[in-house]
């Protein structure tokens, strides 16, 4: 037997629990992972709550967790993107490989609608998983899949960004450090937001440029158009959702680029049509990435040796004290757990 975390109707962190189930065995095509960490990401902590979409509120139980890591204990026949003892992390979109997003593709997630990685063993396609970089511990790799893949695929897959390019980050969560780590490595000015100023104090020496507390600036466009000399940003980390896009849309240059990001940013002000034509930006919604993303991404991260910033580790049987913290808004980068 070996366990796996379950979240059931009627939903909520009080309703997530730990059961037992046999030992998976893998299929043609298949490899059985024993999983080392998973992360907490913002749709988790929706999933756990039944608020996430494509079906999960309607669902009497689910696994949740997208983003893992772990070593492959078995291969069933056909396998021959990996082999018994490499370390792999588990990807978002289990089938999306290549090209464009699909309505098909986007039906392959972890956690909803396909079981998550939230338990100490579990079979995935062998299309679904990738090798990683040495150098990470097993608590870095978890980070991947989600965060790390939304913010290069924001930035390098759907913005035009070249060196010496002004980027905005907004908050201090996963996505937006690891668009501040992503930035640095290609040489872009960064520009980070927070309502801490400790929290910006730790992104100053992660080498953001720029620092705005956006508690004490709400009209954080004016530092925004202040350093970049009335021309505003080339691009946007939109993840704040209500009452941040009014202030993106002021902030960006003309013919700059917003990504809106995932479920952070859902719930925001309406959008004026006449501002987004009169700077002629574009605003794109972002989705996490393709396999292809996602290797090309690994490549970049070793060859700048850039090392995931994990603010807290949880033993992964008190998932539902490191889901506080995430709801309490209390981590700088990513909240992991631990197996």
């Amino acid at each position: 037997m070996m366990r796996a975390l379950q979240a059931a109707a009627p939903w909520g962190p009080d309703h997530l629990t730990i059961i037992e189930a046999p030992e998976p065995t893998p299929g043609h095509g298949e490899v059985l992972v024993r999983m080392k960490a998973v992360s907490l990401n913002y749709r988790d902590l929706m999933m756990i709550n039944g608020m996430y979409g494509r079906g999960s509120a309607k669902a009497e139980t689910l696994t949740p967790f997208s983003d893992g890591c772990g070593v492959v204990e078995a291969v069933g026949e056909g396998v021959t993107r990996v082999k018994v003892g490499d370390r792999v992390a588990t990807l978002f979109f289990q089938g999306w490989i290549s090209g464009p997003p699909t309505l098909e593709k986007a039906m392959t997630a972890l956690g909803s609608p396909i079981p998550g990685a939230g338990r100490e063993l579990a079979v995935f396609s062998q299309e679904g998983v990738s090798k990683v970089p040495d150098f990470l511990t097993d608590q870095q790799v978890a980070t991947l899949p989600c965060a790390a893949l939304t913010a290069w695929r924001a930035m390098f897959e759907d913005a035009d960004l070249s060196p010496g390019d002004t980027v905005v980050l907004q908050g201090t969560g996963g996505v937006s450090i690891f668009g501040l780590q992503f930035a640095k490595a290609a040489g872009l000015r960064a520009l980070i937001t927070s309502s801490s100023d400790d929290k910006l104090a730790r992104a100053k020496d992660m080498g953001a440029d720029h620092l705005v507390n956006y508690r004490q600036t709400p009209e954080w466009s004016k530092p925004v158009k202040a350093v970049t000399g009335g021309v505003g940003a080339d691009f946007i980390m939109e993840v704040g959702g209500q009452g941040t896009i009014d202030q993106s849309l002021k902030a960006v240059r003309i013919g700059g680029h917003i990504a809106i990001i995932g479920v952070v940013a859902q719930g925001g002000a309406g959008i004026n049509p006449a501002v987004l034509i009169s700077n002629a930006a574009r605003m794109q919604g972002v989705f996490v990435g393709s396999r292809d993303m996602f290797e090309a991404m690994c490549k970049a991260i070793e060859l700048h040796r850039i090392e995931p910033v994990v603010d807290k580790v949880f033993p992964w049987t008190e998932a539902g004290a490191a889901f506080a913290a995430m709801a309490g808004g209390e981590h700088f980068g990513k909240i992991v757990l631990e197996f």
